[in-house]
C-alpha cells in the first residue's frame, strides 16, 4: 500500500464527509477512529483519515492529539497532509483551528497553508473572505446560536487571525476565478509578504478544483471537505492513483435504528419529518440529571419495536431549551451526560440485533463509535452530499452512517436504509 494523503479530522462526521468526497473522486479511503495503537489492515486505501474528537476540546489537548495523528501518518508514508474542520468554521476565539494548524505547520516544517471551508453543494461559499450559508452570512445563520461554538463573525480572516499569531491573508475571488496558475501566483505573493495562512474564496465546485490543483505542492492544506475535490486528480496525474471506479460496501442485514442529537435546524427538521413515519423516543436531559436510568428505558422501549422499520431515539431541541439545560447543569456536564446515555443506548441496540445504524451529530457520533469500540470504517456510497454509508472494519459488522447535524435532506432518516436494499419505509 502506498499512502498518498494523510488527513486529520476534528470530529467523526466531518471525517466521513471528507472521506465521501475522496471516494466520489475515485480515491479508496479508510477512516480510523483515533490514532491506532497497533497494526491495522488498510487494504487498498490511498487516503487515511484519523478522526479525532478535538473540535471542542481545550486547544492544548487538541494540539497534542493532532500531533500524535500527524506522526502516525508520517510514519506510514503520507505524501501530503490535510487538516479537516467544519464547513461552518466552527471554532472559538481560542481555537481550535488556528492553534492546531500552527502546530501541524511546525511539525511538517512548512511556513504556509490555506484555509478553505467552502462546500458549495451544501450552500457554504466564501466571497471576499466572508463565509455564507446559502444566501446569508454565517453570522446571520443558525450557527450564531450554536451552544458550543457560536459563530458571530462571518469574516474568516478576522476569525482565524484571532486564533493565531501568524499573519492571515486572503486569496480573492478574482484570483480564484483565474484558475490554478492565478491562485499559485496569489500564494506566492502572500508568502513573499510574510503571510502564513490564506483564506481562499470559493463559490463553486470549479473553484474548489482550481484550488486543489494550485495546492498540489503544499505540504499541508486545511479546510472543509469541498477543497479536497481536486486533490485525487493531482496524484492521478503523477501516475500514483488509478482511474476512478465505483466503490461500494457489503452491508449486513439486520434491524435498523437512528440515534440523533444535534441542535441544528437540519437535524431538528429531519427528526420532525421522521416522527410522522416511524416511532420515536426522546432522551430528556433533565431526566438524566435527576438520576433516571433513561438508557435502560429507551432500550426496553426499542426492544418490542425493532423489526421491519427503524426506530428513532433522539435528544435534540430548540437552542433556547438547550441553553436552559446548560444553565442548570453546566455546558460540558450536560453534553457529556447525554452523550454517555446515547453511547449506552447504541451498544444496547447493537446487542438487540441492530446492524444498520444512522447517527446524527458530531459529538454524538464520537460517543457512539467509542461505545461500540469501532476503530476503522471503509467508506461507501453517498446518501446525501457529505454523508456516506460506511462499513465497520475489525468490529461487529455494521452499516453505519455518521451525519453532521447540518447535513442531509428533510427525509434523510426515512430514505437512507432503502439504499442498502433493506426494508423500505412506506409513506
Amino acid at each position: 500500500m502506498t499512502l498518498l494523503l494523510g488527513i486529520i479530522a476534528d470530529d467523526f462526521t466531518g471525517a466521513t464527509d471528507l472521506a465521501n468526497t475522496l471516494v466520489k473522486e475515485g480515491m479508496p479511503t479508510v477512516q480510523l477512529i483515533g490514532v491506532p495503537d497497533g497494526d491495522i489492515d488498510l487494504g487498498d486505501a490511498k487516503a487515511v483519515i484519523i478522526a479525532l474528537k478535538s473540535r471542542t476540546e481545550p486547544a492544548e489537548q487538541a494540539i497534542e492529539e493532532s500531533l500524535e495523528a500527524i506522526k502516525w501518518l508520517q510514519a506510514h508514508g503520507a505524501q501530503q497532509f490535510f487538516f479537516k474542520y467544519c464547513s461552518t468554521f466552527d471554532s472559538t476565539d481560542k481555537g481550535n483551528i488556528g492553534p492546531v494548524a500552527d502546530a501541524l505547520m511546525n511539525a511538517l516544517d512548512t511556513d504556509f497553508t490555506i484555509a478553505c471551508p467552502a462546500f458549495p453543494e451544501n450552500g457554504r461559499t466564501i466571497f471576499n473572505g466572508h463565509l455564507f450559508v446559502g444566501d446569508i452570512l454565517l453570522s446571520d445563520s443558525g450557527m450564531k446560536d450554536h451552544p458550543l461554538t457560536p459563530m458571530t463573525d462571518a469574516n474568516l480572516v478576522n476569525v482565524l487571525a484571532s486564533q493565531t499569531d501568524k499573519k492571515v491573508g486572503l486569496v480573492k475571488y478574482q484570483d480564484v476565478q483565474g484558475g490554478a496558475n492565478s491562485i499559485r501566483s496569489a500564494y506566492d505573493a502572500l508568502k513573499s509578504d510574510g503571510y502564513s495562512h490564506a483564506i481562499v474564496d470559493a463559490v463553486s465546485d470549479e473553484h474548489l478544483r482550481f484550488i486543489g490543483e494550485a495546492s498540489k505542492d503544499l505540504k499541508l492544506i486545511t479546510g472543509g471537505s469541498g477543497v479536497a475535490l481536486g486533490l485525487p486528480n493531482n496524484f492521478r496525474n503523477q501516475g500514483l492513483l488509478g482511474p476512478s471506479t465505483e466503490i461500494d460496501i457489503d452491508a449486513p442485514t439486520g434491524k435498523t435504528a437512528v440515534i440523533a442529537r444535534s441542535c441544528s435546524q437540519a437535524t431538528r427538521g429531519q427528526i420532525a419529518y421522521a416522527q410522522k413515519h416511524i416511532e420515536s423516543f426522546m432522551v430528556e436531559p433533565m431526566a438524566l440529571a435527576d438520576g433516571q436510568d433513561v438508557a435502560t428505558k429507551a432500550l426496553e422501549w426499542a426492544q418490542s419495536r425493532l423489526g421491519d422499520q427503524p426506530v428513532l431515539i433522539y435528544s435534540s431541541a430548540d437552542p433556547a431549551v438547550v441553553k436552559q439545560v446548560q444553565d442548570k447543569l453546566g455546558r460540558d456536564e450536560a453534553g457529556a451526560m447525554v452523550e454517555d446515555a446515547l453511547g449506552k443506548i447504541a451498544r444496547g441496540l447493537v446487542d438487540q440485533g441492530v446492524r444498520q445504524l444512522i447517527v446524527a451529530g458530531g459529538e454524538t457520533s464520537g460517543a457512539v463509535v467509542n461505545a461500540l469500540e469501532i476503530r476503522a470504517l471503509r467508506i461507501g456510497p453517498e446518501i446525501d452530499p457529505g454523508v456516506p454509508w460506511t462499513e465497520t472494519l475489525g468490529a461487529t459488522k455494521l452499516a453505519l452512517a455518521l451525519k453532521s447535524g447540518n447535513f442531509g435532506t428533510e427525509d434523510f432518516f426515512v430514505k437512507s436504509f432503502g439504499m442498502l436494499s433493506l426494508s423500505l419505509i412506506h409513506i
